[in-house]
């Protein structure tokens, strides 16, 4: 699923033209139990009201081709398995091809290898455990309403007790016959380690079936599972030698779960941090990046993290998912918040939400 803000990112990198061959979406349909909530996209003066869903595969391959065009080097069927420390500088990385393993030097590395990075571990990232991630497990079915123009996002997560749980259960339609379905569930989670997130997406199945026509015991593909750390909870970003961006950077939007256009702006951050150490020859400038990343992200995610607090409580939870599906405004506001689709030097319900959170997060010693 790529959100509006992810949209943006990749008409600057000149992709206008790849998004037009794949499925659009024009807004968000919410769910819960029997009523249902249908909102645009909000409105945004730098990001369009369009998202799109496209097969990951589909999509890392136009990406990799774009940044060949620009100039990269493609080394495909090669894995970075550590870095090369000298005098306690990141140097480059140690790499593993199919014909052997060789070193290759660098100035700058950038650690962008993905959710629970070993890279990024080896050159001394971690996980700061309190803050909370996301487990999300999903799959592809066949449906005839592939081509609907809204993506469906269902506020009804439950345990085996009835009780609401933090996250949201989704179909993505494809436009090729075809639907992602999944369900994301946050670790605030009451008893969250006694969960089975794939019962959670045999319930989701069962409430979506015939709504969308799908046989939940025909998947197209084995359900995949993936933990993602988000909110920024690993760090440092940032060292003498190297910049962390992306999952392995854990920015991930902790409303939701979306990590694409969190990973786009950070790769985009990281490049402009590194011009100006290349041009330069001031390697200092690499540490501009941190303070970036927070002038970008710091807001959102301490809200996010206020959120998944209180959401850990059923009550708070079931309540805020039947506001947002009763009420245009909540859902607007609500969606909105989640999607950071904030609006500068406005005053709208959810820019004030925001503020609220913000302030009770830094009021917070684990924030």
């Amino acid at each position: 699923m790529l959100s509006p803000r992810a949209v943006v990112q990749l008409h600057d990198l000149g992709l206008a033209d790849a998004l037009a061959a794949v499925h659009r979406v024009d807004g968000v349909r919410l769910v819960r139990g029997s009523r249902t909530r249908d909102l645009d996209w909000p409105s945004h003066p730098d990001a369009p009201p369009t998202g799109y869903v496209v097969r990951r595969r589909q999509f890392d391959e136009v990406l990799a081709r774009r940044a060949e065009a620009a100039g990269a080097i493609l080394l495909e069927e090669h894995e970075a398995v550590e870095p090369i420390v000298e005098r306690g500088f990141v140097r480059g990385a140690v790499v593993r091809s199919p014909v052997g393993t060789v070193r290759i030097a660098a100035t700058y590395v950038v650690v962008a290898d993905g959710a629970n990075s070993r890279f990024g571990r080896a050159v001394g990232t971690f996980r700061r455990p309190t803050w909370p991630f996301a487990v999300g497990v999903r799959s592809y079915w066949a449906t005839p309403r592939h081509a609907d123009r809204a993506i469906e996002v269902s506020l009804g997560l439950e345990d085996r007790n009835g009780a609401s749980l933090p996250g949201y259960g989704w179909v993505f339609p494809l436009g090729d016959g075809t639907a992602n379905v999944g369900i994301g569930l946050w670790s605030s989670a009451r008893e969250f380690r006694s969960i089975n997130p794939s019962h959670l997406l045999d319930a989701h199945l069962a409430q979506v079936a015939e709504r969308w026509g799908i046989d939940p015991g025909d998947p197209l593909d084995a359900p995949s599972t993936g933990r993602i750390p988000m909110g920024g909870s690993v760090g440092p970003t940032a060292g003498p030698t190297f910049l962390v961006a992306g999952d392995a950077a854990a920015v991930a939007n902790a409303f939701d779960g979306e990590g694409i256009g969190p990973a786009l702006e950070t790769g985009r951050i990281a490049a402009d941090v590194l011009h100006d150490a290349l041009t330069t020859g001031d390697a200092t400038a690499l540490q501009r990046y941190p303070r970036a990343i927070d002038d970008r992200f710091g807001d959102h995610h301490a809200a996010a993290r206020v959120l998944a607090r209180a959401t850990a409580r059923p009550t708070v939870m079931r309540e805020l998912a039947a506001a947002a599906v009763r009420s245009k405004r909540v859902g607007g506001s609500f969606l909105r918040i989640a999607t950071d689709l904030l609006r500068p030097d406005h005053r709208g319900t959810a820019e004030a939400a925001l503020r609220l959170a913000v302030t009770a997060a830094r009021l917070s010693p684990d924030a």
